[in-house]
């Protein structure tokens, strides 16, 4: 029964015209549209230094670790140099904000670090990246017992920030403005996996289609056919990676680093997540084939939106105001691990967002099992 199932599903999806377009032709039209859009302005958009400030009180100056990483990031000698910083009190800080001189400023306060910004963006989420790992090697130094006043802990401090603060990386490679969105693309792509997984669970229900309905009632064991038709799917679903890398790559001269092969380790992990919210949406929705298309892509855009594929300054706006939705939302997880793999030399960032893709998976495609398998008909 699983190769037939999985047969069948197969040979199913070839046929949906529609769902070919929107998976095969829709993210080659994209991919050329961003080509073509944002390939003058790569030179134009290069990374200067951020203007920032930083309020200088007693606490600042006491946390060695705060101090020397802006120093060392503010160093004109450095070629590396990321920031220009103004030392000053809050009041000058709000007025510099508000006319425009800085991009935020960053206020020490019981140890806790406070950015305010006037706007969103991509320096804005420069920012918050820097410190966000500053204050997590401080964490780390709290368990470790290394941080104290002496002169040779604070080489010992430089020597675990040079470690984790991965920061050269974003000095050294300027933003590349078609790189995020070429990011983006790719990961609306693998969300859009959730179609396949979608229209191939709804072949199974009876009140959608006949064959469902022989299915429903044969002893095969319900989680068989979903993993028979989450395999056909993605199966699908590589083709369609596998055209769309060829076309960025051969057609477009797409430049993805010696990175590349993360790139596309995140891309089969991403498919495979948005192939399993479409099963979870076929499952659970009990309406037309159509409809659910639309609760599908409903539910793709917004997460998109939310991760800021739409502006990346919508991705700082839920991270700091309601971080639980992009903790759970699949298409932040993508995101997220393209831009780690951006910004950082070391892939602790990347790994974890692949295991947080893969637990997502694994929870849906039980969920599906199980409501399938327990669903029951009065007529069929």
């Amino acid at each position: 029964m699983f190769l037939h199932n999985f047969k069948y599903t197969f040979k199913t999806l070839f046929r949906n015209k529609v769902l070919l377009f929107w998976t095969f032709a829709f993210p080659l039209l994209m991919a050329t549209f961003f080509n073509m859009a944002f390939a003058d302005i790569i030179e134009s958009e290069q990374l200067k230094v951020i203007d920032i400030a930083i309020i200088d009180n007693e606490e600042f100056n006491k946390n060695i670790l705060y101090k020397q990483t802006f120093t060392n990031l503010s160093d004109e000698n450095n070629k590396e140099r990321l920031f220009n910083i103004i030392y000053t009190n809050e009041d000058e800080a709000k007025v510099l904000l508000e006319d425009g001189k800085i991009k935020g400023y960053l206020e020490l306060n019981n140890n806790i670090p406070k950015l305010t910004f006037q706007s969103n963006g991509i320096n804005q989420t420069i920012i918050k990246y820097v410190i966000d790992e500053i204050h997590d090697a401080e964490k780390m130094m709290s368990i470790t017992n290394l941080k104290d006043d002496s002169s040779n802990n604070e080489n010992e401090i430089s020597s675990i920030e040079i470690k984790n603060i991965e920061l050269t990386n974003i000095a050294n490679n300027n933003l590349n403005y078609m790189m995020i969105e070429f990011y983006t693309l790719i990961a609306m792509t693998c969300l859009y996996a959730g179609c396949i997984g979608m229209v191939s669970i709804c072949k199974t229900l009876p009140y959608l289609k006949g064959n469902g309905k022989r299915i429903t009632i044969s002893p095969t064991k319900k989680s068989i056919v979903v993993l028979s038709s989450l395999i056909a799917s993605y199966i699908i679903q590589l083709l369609v990676l596998g055209l769309l890398f060829i076309y960025t790559i051969f057609i477009l001269k797409v430049d993805y680093s010696d990175k590349i092969g993360y790139i596309i380790l995140l891309s089969l992990v991403g498919s495979l997540a948005g192939i399993a919210l479409g099963i979870i949406v076929g499952a659970y929705f009990k309406t037309t084939e159509n409809a659910k298309t639309g609760i599908m892509i409903a539910i793709t855009m917004t997460g998109c939106f939310l991760a800021g594929m739409m502006g990346v300054g919508m991705k700082y706006v839920i991270d700091k105001n309601i971080p639980i939705i992009n903790k759970i939302n699949p298409a932040n997880m993508i995101t997220d691990g393209f831009y780690s793999l951006y910004y950082y030399s070391d892939y602790n960032r990347y790994w974890f967002n692949i295991i947080c893709l893969l637990i997502f998976t694994g929870i849906l495609l039980i969920l599906a099992s199980n409501k399938i398998g327990r669903s029951r008909y009065d007529s069929i």
